[in-house]
């Protein structure tokens, strides 16, 4: 199952407050010939909503665009080369996502897997040479729940008798510096558990790796960050939901550095979960709106910390608002990027606060 389903907004609307008119066009073969799908009109008198298709969708497309109260999306065409290579520094990340019965990796199978393969830029974030792409089904040996159908158009006579070649990703995934998926704790159990290979490379997770709502994203959804960005495509399936995810880290964030060149800065980086260990009870509604989440297993409020200055200004805030400056010892969790998203423990510490 495509687990963008499971990820939630964050929580306020997108700005365009739209009339939306939707006209289908023929798919275009090459992005010189990109069509225009979707119009959205902000605050366009009922009589600008009338429009003629002329003769070229290209011209009409140009022309909405340059109007204040039009916005055009366009079907995203896939990129298989991003230009020649020079000679300059680069580093190898797969873009990734799969397809399976369903969100429990323990019991659940998937049933489609697709790579992109490219190198990036390390100067400029951006992607270079070629794009090796590898696309897959593979029977779960059970039958594909409806609801999954429904959501992938995957059934059962698609899969049948069918294997992912597990030397072709073995090799493909050596090479690679860096694995990213939007989501990334969805996806690492579920290839770890069919492909040891995986488990021993760095990870990048698109959907946490990013502040998406400070970068000024209505949505950390793939969908939406393409819709923003001028796109739209057919998602919930695997090798296309790649190339949107690959063409929207391409573009850059708010400070003009790429979506790539932060998740690979961020693979270098520890992340920690801190455990706030034997916090009083009175502190919970202090600790929910810091953004700690309880773990009912084992009965104690965490949080997540991106970097070693976080981490120190974190434990400061526990002694002063949590523990009433007393002494106290907190859990730490420390996972660098071949551990993230996997449901391999890191190096656990304790720390006094």
């Amino acid at each position: 199952m495509n687990k963008t389903d499971q990820m939630s907004f964050f929580g306020f609307e997108s700005d365009v407050a739209a009339t939306v008119t939707q006209t289908t066009m023929p798919q275009v073969a090459s992005p010189a010939a990109v069509t225009p799908l979707l119009v959205h009109a902000a605050v366009a008198p009922p009589e600008a909503m009338t429009i003629t298709t002329p003769g070229d969708p290209e011209a009409m497309a140009q022309a909405l665009a340059h109007h204040p109260d039009f916005r055009v999306l366009r079907r995203l065409v896939p990129r298989t080369d991003y230009g020649p290579l020079s000679g300059q520094a680069t580093r190898r990340v797969i873009v990734l996502d799969t397809e399976t019965t369903g969100l429990d990796s323990k019991s659940e199978k998937i049933i489609e897997l697709a790579m992109l393969s490219v190198l990036v830029d390390t100067a400029t974030g951006l992607p270079a040479g070629p794009v090796t792409i590898y696309e897959s089904f593979e029977d779960p040996g059970k039958p594909i729940p409806a609801q999954i159908t429904e959501i992938t158009g995957i059934d059962d006579s698609m899969v049948k008798g069918l294997r992912i070649d597990d030397a072709a990703v073995t090799a493909l995934v050596e090479q690679a510096d860096l694995i990213v998926a939007h989501n990334a704790g969805f996806d690492r159990p579920f290839v770890e558990a069919r492909f040891p290979v995986f488990a021993g490379k760095a990870w990048g997770c698109s959907f946490q790796g990013i502040d998406w709502k400070k970068e000024g994203s209505g949505s950390a959804k793939l969908e939406f960050l393409a819709s923003e960005r001028g796109w739209f495509y057919d998602a919930h399936r695997a090798q296309v939901d790649c190339h949107a995810l690959l063409q929207v880290l391409a573009s850059p964030l708010a400070g003009g550095q790429t979506g790539l060149a932060r998740l690979l800065t961020g693979a270098d980086q520890t992340r920690y979960k801190l455990r706030a260990t034997g916090a009083p009870f009175e502190a919970k509604d202090k600790l929910k709106s810091r953004g700690y989440r309880w773990d009912g297993e084992s009965r104690v409020w965490w949080c997540s910390l991106s970097s070693d200055t976080l981490l120190d200004a974190e434990c400061i805030w526990l002694r002063a608002e949590v523990y009433g400056q007393r002494s106290a010892r907190v859990q730490l969790e420390s996972m660098d990027s071949r551990v993230q998203y996997s449901t391999r423990l890191g190096l656990l510490t304790e720390r006094a606060v």
